[in-house]
């Protein structure tokens, strides 16, 4: 009796908090509106520094409550972005935002660190088969559905309706691969978040940070053989092949150097990496990008190097989690901000559509893929929950479209942008409740990226039978 009346005091304990963390979310947002509508709005220091602690707080806050219904950390960030960004409150106006861009900056520097530290070689070795396999078809099978997806849908879209037969090709060619990138950041934070562990964690890791590289050269290459279908006369290059490999050659060799470097750091000096780590997150990454390198691709590299070359992963691991464990709430936040929401209700019929044949075909490819892999039966039915979501790598292969087709790249763009945003909600949800569902939830000893507050307890594992 004493144990059951403990367990209501503690239930009844946490609902008090979670009324307290909505009272302070409704007295902050009410009194922020206040002060917008009587005060003069500013563009000095003073704003993006209110506006980083405003992301700060009404993130934190926000992912407490939505923890109730069991929606991951992310979404709170997300939605408490979109909440006081420029499109709803108007709390942080779009200039805000744009100069808080910096620190999106870190946060991929810190993603891409810790998701190379997290990629070990043993795992990858046992998970060879199953990743191969999964990168072939969704690389062939999911481009090829999604070109005739778009097909399907291209009347009701208003910058292809004027378009001529061979430049609708090409964007649905360009569209097709768009749809295979994923979002190593909101893996990521996931992980963080449930530090879980098990075969759905191995797999969705290994794949979701492998495939960047994949969706990188993916880009490239269409860019380059749709150029003759969009542009009279154009033909493919063999220069733009040259810089690809230049890229790709090039960040991975910079990657293992930088690797080399912070094992040693860590290896004399301790775990003291924050001043190195913002070094590398703000003024490397625009080094790295001059040089047109990838940041990401470079940065992965550095962190798999440290794992698996050297004796520092944890070391390195450590400093990631307590450098990103602000920064990363920020960076959500900020993709919240961003949104679109205006476009958004422009384009929500075809993006939610595009959207929703997507996770469809995901679904369906990677059951397929799982069947030749013969993979575990968790990673045949969950697998794919990891693939749906969706964000900055998108959006930043959009820009390049846009840049390199300036007929129909705003358009196309706006699209990317719109479902994006469905992508970005949706996906981390189906991602949590697959981990919590199969028990992998808090299995982990540690994460590469910030440590989850204290979280509902993850359902029973299933049984075989239910699998």
């Amino acid at each position: 009796m004493s144990n059951a009346a403990a367990a209501h005091r503690k239930g009844s304990a946490a609902w008090v908090m979670h009324i307290a963390r909505l009272f302070a979310l409704t007295i902050v947002l009410g009194l922020l509106f206040i002060a917008s509508r009587f005060t003069p709005t500013s563009q000095d220091a003073f704003s993006v520094i209110s506006g980083i602690g405003l992301m700060l707080l009404a993130g934190m806050l926000m992912s407490d409550l939505l923890e109730v219904i069991g929606l991951p950390h992310l979404t709170g960030y997300i939605v408490a972005g979109i909440i006081t960004g420029p499109h709803v409150l108007h709390f942080v106006d779009h200039e805000t935002v744009e100069i808080l861009q910096p620190v999106n900056t870190l946060a991929l520097a810190l993603i891409a660190l810790g998701g190379g530290a997290e990629l070990r070689l043993d795992l990858l070795k046992q998970g060879a088969r199953s990743l191969g396999v999964a990168t072939g078809m969704h690389a062939t099978l999911s481009v090829v559905a999604m070109i005739g997806v778009f097909y399907t849908v291209a009347r009701f879209i208003p910058f292809t309706q004027d378009l001529n037969a061979s430049t609708l090709a090409a964007v649905a060619i360009l569209w097709g691969v768009l749809s295979i990138c994923r979002s190593p950041s909101a893996t990521l934070g996931i992980l963080a978040q449930l530090r879980p562990a098990g075969p759905l964690t191995n797999f969705s890791l290994a794949f979701v940070m492998a495939s960047d590289v994949v969706i990188v050269v993916m880009m490239t290459l269409a860019l380059t053989l749709v150029r003759p279908l969009v542009e009279a006369g154009g033909s493919v290059s063999l220069h733009d092949l040259e810089v690809l490999g230049h890229e790709i050659i090039g960040s991975l060799s910079l990657g293992t150097t930088i690797g080399l470097l912070l094992a040693a750091y860590l290896r004399l000096i301790g775990g003291r990496l924050l001043i190195p780590l913002i070094a590398m997150g703000f003024g490397l990454s625009e080094g790295l990008r001059y040089l047109r390198f990838d940041p990401v691709l470079t940065f992965l590299c550095a962190g798999f190097v440290v794992e698996n070359m050297t004796k520092q992963g944890p070391k390195l691991m450590h400093s990631v989690e307590e450098v990103g464990s602000a920064v990363y709430v920020v960076f959500f936040a900020t993709a919240g901000a961003h949104l679109d929401v205006p476009l958004l209700k422009t384009l929500w019929p075809v993006a939610l559509y595009l959207a929703g044949v997507r996770a469809i075909v995901t679904w369906g490819v990677h059951r397929i893929g799982s069947r030749i892999a013969n993979d575990e039966p968790i990673v045949k039915k969950w697998g794919w929950s990891s693939l749906v979501s969706q964000a900055g790598l998108t959006i930043g292969m959009s820009v390049l479209v846009a840049r390199a087709f300036p007929s129909f790249g705003e358009g196309f763009r706006s699209l990317a942008i719109a479902t994006v945003a469905i992508n970005e909600l949706v996906g981390p949800v189906l991602f949590k409740f697959a981990l919590d569902r199969l028990g992998e939830s808090g299995k982990a000893a540690a994460v590469s990226i910030p440590p989850p507050r204290p979280s509902q307890a993850p359902p029973a594992p299933l049984s075989a039978d239910e699998i």
